[in-house]
């Protein structure tokens, strides 16, 4: 348990701070100390953990010999669950709720022993939403950049093997660290969620333990396991397939390459002509879209949470019917890519403030479509997405918008579809007046990092079977409910509201600890008014032990904007037995800074 969680003492009063890695560089320095411990240490983490894995390398513990980063990015700005491309992620205030009602957790009595009310209150008294100031930080400042090993990739200097998946939200660090490190390293890249390998959906699923352990042996052992002879990068290339919001398991196949980036991969140049995607560019002509700011239901939740919940993007067609398409000739023979797809844009907008949301898809013979890729930018930031330059209405630009990487092979018989549009909701949040974006057809261009087949990926050796260890035996009180995600469209106004429910029911673990978990977040938004956007969250947690106490955490939380400002509140109650212990509110306005 990190400080200020769990059962340890202190404070958690965000995320990633120096003194969490002050923290793991004690523990590290400790346990090489110890005499059942030859010196070498390594780290795993996933998410959080894998973000620890990379900051803490980067602060080059001598003990440390190498690390295992599972889901994690190299840049808490521009790839995380904040800000992306420089748009503010609904993400951002979600995952922020997730963290307020548990930094009020009390520690379990049986395990701390006396002085766990003192530990529970001072949590409490502590306890404020870190959204509050994520919101504050809307540009790429020191802020972002404490933890961003990106700013230096040198300070890593023990080696590193990178886990990502496809439906994952961290893909693209993946293929930044195999490229900007320059110790050894090994990346493995599936068709996975937010979980482990040998735990995630879709599957296939992949022995993740069995290929640490080779890991492990290798750098802290000094034993062959032959993991470095392998290719440096194994990925899951997807074949076509229909949409659909849960996938059980991902047609394709295990590629391998030996390097990154890949001499294997050659570009391929297609221009957004008015007819269509070409290889040809055609005569310039001025295309424009005004999209809906309910225009993204197609595409409702921004990252897979590897369990088997309707979280995939479905089909595409209603969006694109709110967004500009450019097409490609049907395809008469399968084209695979991998890595990032990048879409060059010639671009104005009608309004000082304005991003464009890029999506990349596969029309299906059928005429369904699947989304491959998709990305944003900022259109008032610059690359580094440190200063804001309001735009001049009507100026056009050169934008370039590059999509998450990805590995997917389209198929004979389909077509590949780039959408171009404004609004991205429930995933961004829109930008203060409604847009019109222009689009200069003939210059504007999608290059596709493009990867013919191999005869070396039939011979890659098949990884091994998912297995686990054994699960600590839990009572089931009241059972969890299946996930809830569903919109509700008004009528009359054309008023959308994006519903998602988890209710994890109740349950005692082996040590008698008895938890549950239930959250509620609705995403509001109105077709014609971006300040209409809103989304509120509501949190129910429990703690306690049969026949002691039961404790209660409440939280509420919500997001609304006007035209200068956003406005967060926020609520937290305790309860003991039923009786309220503690009790706060926050309400902020803080002024939008080119968002």
């Amino acid at each position: 348990d990190m400080r200020g969680s769990g059962e340890s003492d202190g404070v958690l009063e965000d995320e990633y701070l120096k003194r969490e890695q002050d923290d793991a560089l004690e523990v590290i320095a400790w346990l090489a100390k110890q005499p059942w411990c030859a010196g070498r240490v390594g780290m795993m983490g996933k998410s959080w953990g894998g973000f620890n894995g990379l900051q803490v390398a980067a602060r080059r513990p001598p003990a440390l010999k190498c690390i295992i980063t599972v889901y994690s990015t190299d840049d808490r700005y521009a790839d995380d669950i904040h800000y992306m491309g420089g748009c503010l992620l609904t993400e951002n205030p979600n995952w922020s709720f997730a963290m307020f009602p548990s930094l009020a957790r009390p520690p379990d009595p049986e395990l701390v022993g006396d002085g766990w009310e003192e530990t529970w209150q001072r949590r409490l008294e502590n306890t404020r939403p870190w959204i509050i100031d994520w919101i504050k930080h809307q540009r790429r400042d020191g802020f972002w950049k404490h933890g961003s090993v990106c700013e230096d990739f040198s300070a890593i200097e023990c080696p590193v093997f990178a886990v990502g998946g496809w439906a994952d939200p961290y893909t693209n660090p993946v293929m930044r660290l195999l490229e900007k490190l320059k110790v050894p390293r090994k990346a493995l890249v599936g068709p996975w969620g937010h979980q482990y390998p040998h735990q995630a959906n879709p599957g296939p699923m992949a022995g993740f333990l069995q290929e640490a352990l080779r890991w492990w042996d290798h750098w802290l052992k000094d034993i062959d396991t032959g993991i470095m002879a392998e290719p440096m990068l194994r990925a899951w290339m997807h074949d076509g397939h229909p949409p659909r919001a849960i996938h059980d398991e991902m047609p394709g196949g295990w590629i391998g390459e030996p390097d990154w980036p890949s001499s294997n991969i050659g570009p391929r140049r297609f221009h957004l002509n008015a007819e269509g995607l070409s290889d040809r560019e055609g005569p310039q002509e001025e295309r424009s879209i005004a999209s809906p700011e309910t225009t993204g239901e197609c595409t409702p939740v921004w990252g897979n949470n590897g369990n088997r919940a309707p979280e995939c993007p479905v089909d595409q067609r209603m969006d694109d019917a709110l967004s500009l398409v450019f097409d490609s000739p049907t395809l008469s023979e399968p084209l695979a890519f991998l890595g990032a797809p990048v879409v060059e844009l010639d671009v104005s907008a009608n309004q000082p403030q304005a991003f464009v949301a890029v999506r990349l898809s596969e029309v299906l013979a059928d005429g369904a479509v699947s989304q491959v890729s998709y990305g944003l930018v900022n259109l008032t930031h610059d690359a580094a997405h440190e200063t804001v330059t309001p735009l001049v209405p009507g100026s056009r630009r050169r934008v370039r918008v590059q999509l998450n990487d990805n590995a997917h092979r389209f198929r004979a018989g389909s077509r590949i579809r780039v959408a171009i549009s404004n609004a991205f909701w429930p995933i961004v949040w829109p930008s203060p007046h409604p847009v019109t974006l222009t689009v200069v057809t003939g210059t504007s261009t999608l290059h596709l990092p493009i990867r013919p087949d191999r005869a070396e990926d039939s011979a890659l050796a098949p990884l091994p079977y998912a297995e686990q260890s054994r699960i600590h035996p839990r009572t089931t009180i009241e059972a969890a409910v299946p996930t809830v995600a569903r919109f509700e469209r008004d009528v009359a106004t054309g008023a959308l509201d994006f519903v998602h429910e988890e209710d994890d029911g109740k349950v005692r673990l082996h040590h008698g600890w008895t938890t549950s978990d239930r959250t509620r977040r609705r995403y509001h938004i109105e077709p014609d008014d971006p300040t209409s956007a809103c989304v509120s969250w509501h949190g129910l947690q429990s703690y306690g032990r049969t026949g002691a106490f039961d404790i209660e955490i409440e939280a509420t939380q919500s997001i609304r904007c006007t035209k200068t400002d956003f406005v967060l509140h926020a609520t937290l109650e305790a309860r003991r037995d039923g009786r309220p212990v503690f009790a706060r509110s926050w309400l902020e306005h803080i002024p939008r800074d080119g968002v």
